[in-house]
């Protein structure tokens, strides 16, 4: 296909360098160099360096071990974010109308690659499975990737495949749709949950500015889960529908799977009851559509339990042709590394036992940079699972006022809510709320 704009062709490359001109211009603090701010942006052009190393097999080795070392910064950062009671105010080196005009500006880069580069294969395999589920044909019995799309990634694609004729146009349809759910998620954050806007187009800029968004702008089965959790982290007031994009986002891609237990322990009792109650809803809608359009049981199990791939996230063996950090002489690390992981998942899960929004995004964000530890294949690349949330991080202002509403009443809540600087509350006294898991 003709490049579009004709002539519109970028390398990876030069991507990086413009972009890191650009991210340094605007959000780099000149005149508090010694700052977080700057720290984050470090790391976060950082992990770029490590994508464009992995692209070439004779630095590969050198990627991935870079990816890690990087990841495992992201993962300090996130632990000892809760610490860091100091949050002063950080804006960006351009006002906002310029912020707007650059984030639409880096929106319509980011789509014209999205339509030059076309569709991956894993898009394009999910695709043709939402044709099938469209036409209630059988499943097609293609070559499985390293990293599959779950049951629901199929029902959502459907209504796009469905309104395209060409199934190329389709895949470049939702990857450009799955990063402004992203846009306008990160948006929203800033100005619903932070009570300033700017920060929303700020963390949405920066988003789009960043390398590792172009380089895999078309891995929609990457970008949707990640969508997915932002909006329900926008939603986080109300635990039904807060479940119920957690919901599909576990059905999209295993590893928001590892989110749900923080998120029932931030609810408490009740809230957990009705966002459990969220999950089993989507679950239930799913197998049973799973069940009226599957021929037989074992398209339905294709369809449903297929679609995990547990051999593969816990083999020691790297699928033929893959790359990544576990080669077959540390292959044997990884189960330290698989322990420390759900050790750390059960540390998050209960401490602290009272959650405000604070520990809810950084708990998450650490979850998500986990898994790249231990995953088998090209570990440390998947960076678009946890990005949003790591910039939700990075701007965030103190939110310790923002608990779920389900701890208290409206009302009180708003009474007893401190301001963006103050202090957490105090405590409960009761002994069985000090050591009970849900409040």
């Amino acid at each position: 296909m003709e490049s579009f704009p004709p002539g519109y062709e970028v390398s990876p490359a030069t991507w990086f360098y413009l972009s890191l001109v650009l991210i340094v211009s605007v959000f780099f603090r000149f005149n508090r160099f010694w700052s977080l701010r700057n720290f984050d942006l470090a790391l976060l052009v950082a992990a770029p360096v490590g994508l464009l190393l992995v692209r070439d097999t004779e630095t590969a080795g050198i990627g991935f071990s870079w990816l890690f070392a990087v990841s495992g910064l992201f993962l300090l950062r996130l632990l000892a974010d809760p610490l860091l009671r100091r949050r002063p105010h950080l804006g960006q080196n351009l006002n906002a109308p310029g912020s707007a005009f650059l984030c639409v500006a880096a929106f319509g880069l980011l789509t014209m690659e999205a339509i030059n580069r076309g569709p991956t294969p894993d898009t394009a395999r999910t695709l043709q499975q939402a044709n099938n589920l469209v036409d209630g044909r059988e499943d097609i019995e293609q070559e499985e990737s390293h990293l599959a799309a779950g049951p629901v990634a199929p029902l959502l694609y459907a209504p796009i495949g469905d309104q395209f004729a060409v199934q190329e146009q389709a895949a470049r349809a939702m990857a450009v749709l799955a990063h402004l759910l992203v846009i306008l998620g990160l948006v929203l954050v800033g100005r619903n949950l932070f009570g300033d806007m700017q920060l929303g187009l700020a963390m949405a800029t920066l988003y789009l500015l960043l390398p590792c968004t172009a380089y895999d702008v078309g891995e929609v089965n990457h970008v949707l889960p990640s969508a997915l959790t932002v909006w329900a982290l926008v939603a986080y007031r109300r635990p039904m529908v807060s479940g119920i994009l957690l919901g599909l986002a576990c059905g999209v891609m295993f590893f928001p799977v590892f989110l749900l237990p923080v998120w029932a322990a931030f609810y408490g009792r009740r809230g957990a009851l009705k966002f459990g109650t969220a999950l089993l809803l989507v679950a239930g809608v799913v197998l049973g559509i799973a069940a009226l359009t599957s021929p037989g049981s074992d398209s339905f199990v294709r369809r449903t339990i297929g679609t995990i791939h547990l051999e593969e996230m816990l083999s020691f063996e790297a699928p033929m042709g893959e790359l990544g950090f576990w080669t077959s002489e540390l292959r044997g690390y990884r189960i330290p590394v698989i322990v420390t992981f759900f050790m750390l998942l059960g540390a998050l899960t209960f401490w602290p036992r009272r959650k405000d929004l604070e520990h809810l995004t950084a708990a998450s964000a650490a979850i998500v940079v986990a898994t790249q530890f231990w995953y088998p294949t090209q570990g440390g690349v998947y960076l678009l699972w946890y990005l949003p949330l790591l910039l939700v991080v990075v701007f965030r202002p103190r939110l310790v006022h923002l608990q779920p509403q389900t701890g208290l009443a409206e009302g009180e809540q708003s009474l007893r809510s401190p301001a963006i600087s103050g202090p957490h509350s105090a405590r409960s006294q009761s002994y069985s709320e000090r050591t009970h898991l849900f409040r």
